[in-house]
């Protein structure tokens, strides 16, 4: 099995998948108006600039080391990025006492995003380690992340469309934050390149 050709090939899926995910969920954000579906669509364009990352990294095979450092660097900043961006956003709503509006789209993308991105998840990681590439298994963190986000809108939107209780998005925002944080500095830090 071609490890580097699997890991272009899961590039290019997850950045036209999340091109998609963002527009589709910015388009019913501004419907809605929905910060919440903001925020997730924006997650959605910065994982698609990690796939771009993965699929510069895998492209072509020559001076992987040097690509394979760059890209791990990129990853990681775009996981601080995100992480700044999802804990601004959190904050201003729980803050400014923004609830979001009821959304029955914002569901229907986060069950979507729930039934594609574990799968995803999974790959990135196994192949990742097959190839020992630090990048792909910080992008898989990444995928990670969108499911989590996932999880977050489905669980603040349903609680928001059921019940009213709105604090519960920007709350389970801020958790994730943190932990985009945290895997954000590992990718920045990590010594170890890969050897493909």
């Amino acid at each position: 099995m071609d490890h580097r050709r699997s890991a272009l090939w899961l590039s290019i899926f997850t950045v036209g998948y999340n091109l998609l995910e963002g527009a589709v969920s910015v388009l019913f954000a501004a419907l809605d108006g929905s910060p919440a579906l903001l925020g997730f669509g924006v997650d959605s364009f910065v994982e698609s600039l990690s796939g771009a990352v993965m699929i510069w990294r895998f492209w072509r095979p020559e001076a992987s080391n040097i690509r394979e450092q760059r890209a791990a660097r990129l990853v990681g900043i775009s996981l601080v990025i995100l992480a700044a961006y999802v804990a601004y956003e959190a904050a201003r709503a729980l803050i400014g006492n923004r609830a979001p509006d009821r959304s029955l789209a914002a569901l229907v993308i986060a069950l979507l995003s729930l039934a594609v991105m574990p799968t995803l998840f999974l790959l990135k990681q196994r192949i990742g380690r097959n190839l020992g590439s630090r990048s792909l298994i910080a992008d898989s963190k990444q995928t990670l992340a969108c499911m989590l986000l996932s999880v977050a809108l489905l669980v603040g939107t349903g609680l928001n469309y059921r019940w009213g209780l709105w604090q519960a998005d920007p709350v389970a925002a801020l958790l994730i934050a943190l932990y985009l944080v945290r895997e954000g500095y590992e990718a920045l830090t990590t010594s170890e390149v890969c050897s493909c």
